[in-house]
Protein backbone atom coordinates (compact mmCIF):
# COMPACT_ATOMS: atom_id res chain seq x y z
CA UNK A 1 0.00 0.00 0.00
CA UNK A 2 1.08 3.56 -0.67
CA UNK A 3 0.38 5.85 2.29
CA UNK A 4 1.81 9.31 3.06
CA UNK A 5 4.00 9.11 -0.02
CA UNK A 6 5.59 5.80 0.98
CA UNK A 7 5.11 2.25 -0.31
CA UNK A 8 4.52 -0.24 2.51
CA UNK A 9 5.66 -3.72 1.51
CA UNK A 10 4.12 -6.97 2.74
CA UNK A 11 7.30 -7.65 4.74
CA UNK A 12 7.06 -4.27 6.49
CA UNK A 13 3.38 -4.77 7.33
CA UNK A 14 4.25 -8.22 8.72
CA UNK A 15 7.07 -6.65 10.78
CA UNK A 16 4.63 -4.16 12.32
CA UNK A 17 2.10 -6.89 13.10
CA UNK A 18 4.74 -9.10 14.71
CA UNK A 19 6.13 -6.22 16.76
CA UNK A 20 2.68 -5.50 18.20
CA UNK A 21 2.09 -9.16 19.06
CA UNK A 22 5.49 -9.81 20.63
CA UNK A 23 5.72 -6.54 22.60
CA UNK A 24 2.42 -6.16 24.48
CA UNK A 25 3.62 -3.08 26.42
CA UNK A 26 4.50 -1.17 23.26
CA UNK A 27 2.43 1.99 22.70
CA UNK A 28 1.66 3.64 19.39
CA UNK A 29 4.26 6.39 19.71
CA UNK A 30 6.99 3.85 20.43
CA UNK A 31 5.81 1.69 17.54
CA UNK A 32 5.98 4.56 15.04
CA UNK A 33 9.46 5.48 16.26
CA UNK A 34 10.70 1.90 16.02
CA UNK A 35 9.30 1.48 12.53
CA UNK A 36 10.89 4.73 11.29
CA UNK A 37 14.23 3.54 12.66
CA UNK A 38 13.74 0.08 11.17
CA UNK A 39 13.12 1.33 7.61
CA UNK A 40 15.14 4.58 7.90
CA UNK A 41 12.07 6.74 7.25
CA UNK A 42 13.41 10.23 7.92
CA UNK A 43 12.81 13.87 7.06
CA UNK A 44 15.23 15.79 4.84
CA UNK A 45 16.70 17.24 8.04
CA UNK A 46 17.46 13.76 9.41
CA UNK A 47 14.64 13.46 11.95
CA UNK A 48 12.24 10.51 12.10
CA UNK A 49 8.95 10.95 10.20
CA UNK A 50 6.95 9.90 13.24
CA UNK A 51 3.81 11.95 12.53
CA UNK A 52 3.51 10.61 8.98
CA UNK A 53 4.14 7.13 10.34
CA UNK A 54 1.33 7.43 12.88
CA UNK A 55 -1.08 8.48 10.13
CA UNK A 56 0.08 5.52 8.03
CA UNK A 57 -0.36 3.08 10.91
CA UNK A 58 -3.94 4.25 11.44
CA UNK A 59 -4.64 3.78 7.72
CA UNK A 60 -3.17 0.28 7.82
CA UNK A 61 -5.33 -0.61 10.80
CA UNK A 62 -8.43 0.83 9.12
CA UNK A 63 -7.67 -1.36 6.10
CA UNK A 64 -7.60 -4.42 8.35
CA UNK A 65 -3.92 -5.20 7.70
CA UNK A 66 -2.66 -4.66 11.25
CA UNK A 67 -4.04 -4.24 14.75
CA UNK A 68 -2.51 -1.41 16.75
CA UNK A 69 -1.99 -1.34 20.52
CA UNK A 70 -4.90 0.07 22.49
CA UNK A 71 -4.94 3.85 22.92
CA UNK A 72 -3.40 4.59 26.31
CA UNK A 73 -4.28 8.29 26.50
CA UNK A 74 -7.09 9.94 24.61
CA UNK A 75 -5.89 13.11 22.91
CA UNK A 76 -8.31 15.99 22.76
CA UNK A 77 -8.88 17.24 19.22
CA UNK A 78 -10.69 20.38 20.32
CA UNK A 79 -9.02 23.73 19.85
CA UNK A 80 -8.09 25.26 23.18
CA UNK A 81 -7.06 28.92 23.03
CA UNK A 82 -7.07 31.14 26.09
CA UNK A 83 -7.89 34.80 25.71
CA UNK A 84 -5.75 37.37 27.51
CA UNK A 85 -5.38 41.13 27.89
CA UNK A 86 -2.51 41.12 25.39
CA UNK A 87 -4.82 39.83 22.70
CA UNK A 88 -7.47 42.51 23.11
CA UNK A 89 -7.83 45.25 20.44
CA UNK A 90 -5.14 47.89 20.72
CA UNK A 91 -4.86 51.57 19.89
CA UNK A 92 -4.73 52.23 16.12
CA UNK A 93 -1.30 52.02 14.49
CA UNK A 94 -0.92 54.04 11.29
CA UNK A 95 2.17 53.40 9.20
CA UNK A 96 3.23 56.03 6.69
CA UNK A 97 3.41 55.03 3.04
CA UNK A 98 6.81 54.05 1.71
CA UNK A 99 9.41 51.45 2.53
CA UNK A 100 8.98 50.06 6.04
CA UNK A 101 11.68 48.48 8.22
CA UNK A 102 10.34 45.05 9.13
CA UNK A 103 11.54 42.33 11.46
CA UNK A 104 10.46 38.68 11.50
CA UNK A 105 10.61 37.08 14.94
CA UNK A 106 10.08 33.30 15.17
CA UNK A 107 7.38 32.23 17.61
CA UNK A 108 8.78 30.40 20.62
CA UNK A 109 7.11 28.20 23.20
CA UNK A 110 6.51 31.13 25.59
CA UNK A 111 5.01 33.33 22.88
CA UNK A 112 2.99 30.62 21.09
CA UNK A 113 -0.18 31.19 23.20
CA UNK A 114 -0.31 34.83 22.09
CA UNK A 115 0.15 33.87 18.43
CA UNK A 116 -2.62 31.27 18.67
CA UNK A 117 -4.92 33.73 20.45
CA UNK A 118 -4.46 36.49 17.87
CA UNK A 119 -5.09 34.06 15.01
CA UNK A 120 -8.20 32.73 16.77
CA UNK A 121 -9.52 36.22 17.47
CA UNK A 122 -8.81 38.01 14.20
CA UNK A 123 -8.16 35.54 11.34
CA UNK A 124 -11.27 34.41 9.49
CA UNK A 125 -10.10 30.77 9.57
CA UNK A 126 -9.29 30.88 13.26
CA UNK A 127 -6.61 28.82 14.96
CA UNK A 128 -5.87 25.22 14.05
CA UNK A 129 -2.78 23.07 14.29
CA UNK A 130 -0.57 23.28 11.23
CA UNK A 131 0.71 20.08 9.67
CA UNK A 132 4.20 18.81 8.99
CA UNK A 133 7.26 21.05 9.02
CA UNK A 134 6.18 24.51 10.16
CA UNK A 135 7.28 27.91 11.42
CA UNK A 136 5.32 30.85 12.82
CA UNK A 137 6.43 34.47 12.97
CA UNK A 138 5.53 37.75 14.58
CA UNK A 139 6.15 40.73 12.28
CA UNK A 140 7.34 43.96 13.90
CA UNK A 141 8.06 47.46 12.71
CA UNK A 142 9.55 50.05 15.06
CA UNK A 143 9.08 47.53 17.91
CA UNK A 144 5.34 47.39 17.23
CA UNK A 145 3.63 44.10 16.46
CA UNK A 146 1.77 44.55 13.18
CA UNK A 147 1.24 41.10 11.64
CA UNK A 148 1.52 37.33 12.00
CA UNK A 149 2.68 34.73 9.48
CA UNK A 150 2.41 30.93 9.49
CA UNK A 151 4.24 28.54 7.16
CA UNK A 152 3.68 24.80 7.00
CA UNK A 153 4.03 21.70 4.83
CA UNK A 154 2.78 21.99 1.24
CA UNK A 155 -0.44 20.43 0.01
CA UNK A 156 0.16 16.86 -1.13
CA UNK A 157 -1.47 17.19 -4.54
CA UNK A 158 -2.82 20.32 -6.27
CA UNK A 159 -3.63 20.09 -9.97
CA UNK A 160 -2.95 23.74 -10.89
CA UNK A 161 0.34 23.87 -9.02
CA UNK A 162 1.55 20.48 -10.23
CA UNK A 163 0.75 21.28 -13.85
CA UNK A 164 2.55 24.61 -13.62
CA UNK A 165 5.67 23.03 -12.11
CA UNK A 166 5.53 20.14 -14.58
CA UNK A 167 6.88 17.50 -12.22
CA UNK A 168 6.08 13.81 -12.29
CA UNK A 169 4.57 11.94 -9.34
CA UNK A 170 8.00 10.57 -8.45
CA UNK A 171 9.57 14.03 -8.60
CA UNK A 172 6.76 15.48 -6.48
CA UNK A 173 7.24 12.81 -3.81
CA UNK A 174 10.99 13.41 -3.80
CA UNK A 175 10.89 17.22 -3.65
CA UNK A 176 7.56 18.25 -2.10
CA UNK A 177 9.33 19.22 1.12
CA UNK A 178 10.99 22.03 -0.87
CA UNK A 179 7.56 23.66 -1.27
CA UNK A 180 6.31 25.56 1.78
CA UNK A 181 2.75 26.72 2.33
CA UNK A 182 1.96 30.21 3.61
CA UNK A 183 -0.98 28.89 5.61
CA UNK A 184 -1.70 32.00 7.72
CA UNK A 185 -1.24 35.72 7.09
CA UNK A 186 -2.83 38.26 9.40
CA UNK A 187 -2.33 41.99 9.64
CA UNK A 188 -3.80 42.99 12.98
CA UNK A 189 -7.10 44.85 12.50
CA UNK A 190 -5.91 48.03 14.26
CA UNK A 191 -2.93 48.38 11.91
CA UNK A 192 -3.16 50.54 8.78
CA UNK A 193 -0.44 51.01 6.18
CA UNK A 194 -0.45 51.43 2.42
CA UNK A 195 1.27 48.49 0.67
CA UNK A 196 2.15 47.02 4.06
CA UNK A 197 0.85 43.53 3.18
CA UNK A 198 2.95 43.19 0.01
CA UNK A 199 6.03 44.53 1.82
CA UNK A 200 5.59 41.90 4.55
CA UNK A 201 5.29 39.14 1.96
CA UNK A 202 8.41 40.33 0.12
CA UNK A 203 10.36 40.56 3.37
CA UNK A 204 9.21 37.09 4.43
CA UNK A 205 10.29 35.62 1.08
CA UNK A 206 13.82 36.87 1.74
CA UNK A 207 14.03 35.75 5.36
CA UNK A 208 12.03 32.52 5.67
CA UNK A 209 14.48 30.30 3.68
CA UNK A 210 17.30 30.99 6.16
CA UNK A 211 15.05 30.43 9.16
CA UNK A 212 13.83 27.20 7.56
CA UNK A 213 17.36 25.97 6.99
CA UNK A 214 18.31 26.72 10.59
CA UNK A 215 15.42 24.61 11.86
CA UNK A 216 15.17 21.81 9.27
CA UNK A 217 18.56 21.70 7.57
CA UNK A 218 17.46 22.65 4.05
CA UNK A 219 16.10 25.65 2.14
CA UNK A 220 12.71 25.64 0.41
CA UNK A 221 12.61 26.43 -3.31
CA UNK A 222 9.01 27.53 -3.67
CA UNK A 223 6.22 29.14 -1.62
CA UNK A 224 2.54 28.42 -2.18
CA UNK A 225 -0.68 29.79 -0.76
CA UNK A 226 -4.43 29.52 -1.38
CA UNK A 227 -6.68 32.59 -1.46
CA UNK A 228 -10.43 32.15 -0.99
CA UNK A 229 -11.89 33.84 -4.05
CA UNK A 230 -15.20 34.91 -2.50
CA UNK A 231 -13.32 36.85 0.18
CA UNK A 232 -10.11 38.15 -1.39
CA UNK A 233 -8.64 39.05 -4.77
CA UNK A 234 -5.04 38.19 -3.84
CA UNK A 235 -3.94 41.78 -4.56
CA UNK A 236 -1.14 41.83 -1.99
CA UNK A 237 0.31 38.56 -3.34
CA UNK A 238 0.23 39.93 -6.88
CA UNK A 239 1.94 43.13 -5.70
CA UNK A 240 4.65 41.00 -4.05
CA UNK A 241 5.31 39.20 -7.38
CA UNK A 242 3.54 35.95 -6.58
CA UNK A 243 2.03 34.19 -9.60
CA UNK A 244 -1.56 32.92 -9.78
CA UNK A 245 -1.48 29.52 -11.50
CA UNK A 246 -5.13 28.47 -11.33
CA UNK A 247 -7.94 27.57 -8.95
CA UNK A 248 -8.67 24.68 -6.67
CA UNK A 249 -11.58 22.36 -7.50
CA UNK A 250 -13.52 22.82 -4.26
CA UNK A 251 -12.47 19.49 -2.76
CA UNK A 252 -10.73 19.12 0.57
CA UNK A 253 -7.97 16.60 1.16
CA UNK A 254 -10.43 14.30 2.97
CA UNK A 255 -13.13 14.48 0.28
CA UNK A 256 -13.38 10.79 -0.56
CA UNK A 257 -17.06 11.00 -1.51
CA UNK A 258 -16.75 13.71 -4.20
CA UNK A 259 -18.80 16.28 -2.29
CA UNK A 260 -17.01 19.30 -3.80
CA UNK A 261 -18.21 21.39 -0.85
CA UNK A 262 -15.14 23.53 -0.15
CA UNK A 263 -14.68 27.18 -1.19
CA UNK A 264 -12.87 27.73 -4.49
CA UNK A 265 -9.40 29.17 -3.90
CA UNK A 266 -6.88 30.70 -6.26
CA UNK A 267 -3.43 29.10 -6.18
CA UNK A 268 -0.44 31.43 -5.83
CA UNK A 269 3.25 30.54 -6.10
CA UNK A 270 6.47 32.40 -5.40
CA UNK A 271 9.85 31.10 -6.56
CA UNK A 272 12.54 31.35 -3.88
CA UNK A 273 15.06 29.74 -6.22
CA UNK A 274 15.04 30.79 -9.88
CA UNK A 275 16.24 27.34 -10.86
CA UNK A 276 13.56 25.50 -8.89
CA UNK A 277 12.02 23.80 -11.96
CA UNK A 278 15.43 22.54 -13.07
CA UNK A 279 16.19 21.28 -9.55
CA UNK A 280 12.75 19.73 -9.00
CA UNK A 281 12.62 17.95 -12.36
CA UNK A 282 16.22 16.76 -12.20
Amino acid sequence: MQICGRNFTAEEIHWIDQKVQTCPDLNRVQLSRLFCQHVDWTTPGGGLKEMSCRVALLRLEKSGLIRLPAVQKKVSRTTSVRYSEKGRPQEPIRIAAGKVELCLSPVKRKTAPLFNELIQRYHYLGYSRMCGAQMRFFVYTANQLVALLGFSAAAWRVAGRDEFIGWSDAQRKAHLHRVVNNSRFLILPWVEGKNLASQILSHAARKVPDFWQQRYGYKPWLLETFVEKQRFAGTCYKAANWICVGDTLGRGKWDCQNRWDKPIKSIWLYALDRRYKERICR
